[in-house]
């Protein structure tokens, strides 16, 4: 339905740069949604390693402080502004719209919408929003992995790799997953054979599993290790990174480190060995923003079936109400969790 009148939202901001519990909490009316918008009532959102970013100022391209964080969201339309079909209101519907998540109430751009299946449950979804998309893409549109290939997930334990296990198994891959040692029996569960991240010879482990090289390696970390992961692949692999856990809490300029990185990635893209390197950038193309739209909502749609098939079990760390959001951001950030954190509406 159109709606003229405002709505009363209770949002969390992120003041800057700022520890967990330095979060506020505040009430403001949002006005009716307007042209191409509709007013989304948050059912659950998350936290992901973007936030985690962005609490130190040190996501690339984040909007100045303060601002109300939140890179996914799953919600049902309340209301829509003009120019937008009626019908959507009453429905439920994924979104990535990279900050604004973390509210009782959004307005959200109708063209990012992706319906949510039925069947499957608001915090499912809301773990498989980006994360899954970010796996289905890494795996099916960066590295093209075929069926009974070998690759290696980084963090098989975490919100992007336990989804990427799970894919590649889905897809008829062998994976080899690091996570800890008290983490190593959830991901025989998924389907990988785990190595201990904690290990110094973790990466000589991997090896006597593949001692011929894998096809693919899925990197997360970044750092000193990505010449480690770089060189476990075989002739004609593909190494993927997509982000830089291992420097999360190093000083300084943030566009640095990811200069040098692009610099590395191109100049081991001419070696002579058939290797690849890519960065995965979850935003790349939006500037096509139909383009960006359609493959993000065919991927995520992809996704999200799988999750109601039964194929694909999203892995829920903790549901948490949305104005204990710092309690949220905090256990995400205690490396302790297997999946992701879920922000919930209060009760």
């Amino acid at each position: 339905m159109n709606s003229t009148v405002a709505t009363r939202a209770t949002e969390i901001v992120l003041p800057g740069p700022v520890e967990p519990n330095g979060l506020h909490v505040q009430v403001r009316d949002l006005p009716p949604p307007a042209e191409g918008q509709v007013l989304l009532r948050m059912d659950a959102t998350g936290v992901s390693f973007a936030e985690q970013q962005m609490r130190l100022g040190k996501y690339y391209d984040q909007p100045p402080f303060p601002f109300v964080p939140g890179y996914d969201v799953v919600g049902t339309v309340t209301a829509t502004g003009p120019g937008v079909d009626p019908v959507l209101a009453g429905r439920r519907f994924a979104a990535v719209i990279k900050v604004g998540g973390w509210a009782s109430h959004l307005l959200v751009e109708a063209g990012d919408l992706v319906p949510v299946p039925d069947e499957v449950d608001a915090a499912a979804a809301e773990t498989v929003a980006v994360n899954g998309v970010t796996a289905w893409q890494m795996l099916h549109r960066t590295a093209k992995v075929r069926a009974g290939a070998t690759v290696v997930v980084l963090g098989a334990n975490g919100g992007v790799g336990s989804i990427l296990v799970q894919l590649a198994r889905h897809a008829g891959m062998a994976v080899i997953g690091t996570a800890s040692a008290r983490h190593h029996e959830t991901v025989r569960t998924l389907g990988a054979t785990p190595v201990d991240y904690r290990d110094p010879d973790m990466y000589q482990q991997i090896r006597k599993l593949a001692p011929e090289g894998v096809d693919a390696v899925f990197d997360h970390v970044g750092g000193p290790g990505l010449v480690q992961s770089w060189r476990l692949l075989r002739r004609g692999g593909t190494l993927v990174n997509y982000g830089a856990a291992s420097g999360k809490n190093d000083k300084g300029n943030a566009l640095l480190p990811m200069l040098k990185l692009f610099t590395r990635l191109l100049a081991w893209n001419h070696l002579p060995n058939g290797k690849n390197a890519h960065f995965y950038n979850f935003w790349a193309g939006r500037r096509r923003l139909a383009s960006f739209r359609d493959r993000l909502s065919t991927d995520l749609t992809q996704v999200l079936r799988l999750v109601a098939d039964g194929a694909v079990m999203p892995q829920i760390a903790a549901r948490i109400p949305l104005t204990d959001a710092s309690a949220a951001l905090t256990l995400a950030e205690s490396r302790t969790v297997l999946g992701k954190v879920v922000i919930v509406p209060e009760t």
